[in-house]
């Protein structure tokens, strides 16, 4: 099949990203398929650009590389111009291009305009991809406030929905959610995954003299207020205040967040800084972490995400402790693989914490249960080959 996919975020394990739709194209083209990325400049990327367009080739993967920046430490306008001018290039090659299937890659719900186009004038099979519940999520966290402009979402969210040959979520919480919403919906779930050969190498000594006889919990990601970080900050202080210094928590990479957090530290020992990497040198500090951060706001929306640092921590033999109660607490429970905390209580992660830095047989047990189920459900070439054989059966039914 030849196959088109809009997703504006496009990284490799060079990036300091998501890697989804590198590693599942990636296995499309082994396969045989022939594959073209729409895509931007994200601020994580390890892609660049010297062209207003440029194109390129990466493992068999056609790139067509839209030069405009997308940060997420952009202003609110700035993120929406850059959404605007993907979304108007997108359109033309959506008409322009010729193809089989179309892949939307939400969010930002902008993301499906030109799938829309594309349905309309083309009558092309698309698929549309929820990474995000757009709009519930930024409505549910105040970025969205206008009732006009809340409402005109809903209403495009409905549309790429009922007019979309298959709708692949990125978490069986999102699945459901949309199910509820629209019965109709044609909905599988696929989730995050991971590069379980990379993640399960054996882990090497760090020389990061801070860590240096210390046992640390590890937080990767953006820092920033969705996501909790300030959870983190006060544990570190409660952890001081309990003579736990042993205990370090460090976060790596970058967000609106992380300078005021890094500024109030300056006198904490037991909290570490430390930019973004890229993901084939992130892999050794996952690995030698006793356990794996995942703090989000306590929010409806945020309960069905689909965090890759999830899947690739579990990959990597090293236990979870998060703070949603949808899914991943489930999940946890079930596995054995991690801990749920309060998303607002600094307290019961500080008690956890201490539990398995205390504890390290109970984190080698909880580490190899992870592993195992990693392998046998989050495993990349495994869910790669889901989606496209969900992709087939919708294109040859139709």
């Amino acid at each position: 099949m030849k196959i088109i996919y809009f997703y504006q975020y496009f990284t490799t394990p060079k990036g300091s990203w998501s890697t989804r739709v590198y590693e599942f194209t990636k296995n499309w083209v082994e396969e045989g398929h022939e594959v073209t990325v729409v895509t931007s400049i994200y601020s994580k990327s390890d892609l660049q650009a010297t062209k207003l367009i440029e194109n390129q080739l990466i493992d068999g993967i056609n790139l067509k590389i839209i030069n405009v920046v997308i940060d997420n430490k952009q202003p609110i306008w700035k993120r929406l111009y850059t959404f605007i001018v993907y979304m108007s290039f997108s359109t033309y090659y959506a008409l322009k291009f010729k193809y089989d299937i179309i892949i939307c890659s939400s969010g930002p719900i902008t993301v499906g305009f030109p799938g829309l186009i594309a349905k309309m004038f083309k009558k092309t099979n698309l698929i549309f991809e929820v990474r995000d519940l757009w709009p519930e999520a930024p409505i549910e966290l105040g970025i969205i406030k206008n009732r006009f402009v809340a409402k005109f979402s809903y209403w495009f969210e409905k549309k790429c929905y009922q007019k979309s040959s298959l709708v692949v979520a990125l978490s069986p919480g999102m699945r459901d959610n949309i199910l509820e919403r629209y019965p109709k919906t044609n909905v599988i779930s696929v989730t995050n995954s991971a590069n379980i050969d990379l993640f399960s190498e054996p882990k090497k000594p760090l020389s990061l003299k801070a860590l240096t006889n210390k046992k640390f919990a590890i937080y990767t990601g953006n820092i920033g207020m969705v996501n909790n970080s300030e959870l983190l900050f006060r544990a570190a202080l409660k952890l001081k205040e309990l003579d736990r210094t042993d205990i370090v928590i460090v976060l790596i990479g970058d967000g609106k967040l992380k300078e005021d957090l890094k500024s109030k530290s300056s006198n904490l020992e037991n909290i570490l800084f430390l930019d973004l990497m890229p993901k084939n040198e992130l892999v050794n500090y996952v690995k030698n972490a006793f356990t794996s951060l995942i703090p989000l706001k306590n929010t409806p929306m945020l309960a069905t995400s689909s965090p890759n640092k999830l899947f690739e921590s579990m990959a990597a033999s090293v236990p979870v402790i998060q703070t949603t109660n949808g899914w991943i607490k489930q999940m946890l429970h079930e596995t054995r693989t991690g801990f749920t905390v309060s998303p607002d209580n600094e307290d019961e992660l500080v008690e956890k914490l201490i539990y398995l830095a205390d504890n390290e047989i109970v984190v080698k047990e909880m580490g190899d249960k992870a592993y195992e189920y990693a392998k046998y459900n989050f495993d990349k070439n495994q869910l790669a080959k889901k989606m496209i054989t969900a992709i087939e059966n919708t294109f040859t039914s139709n």
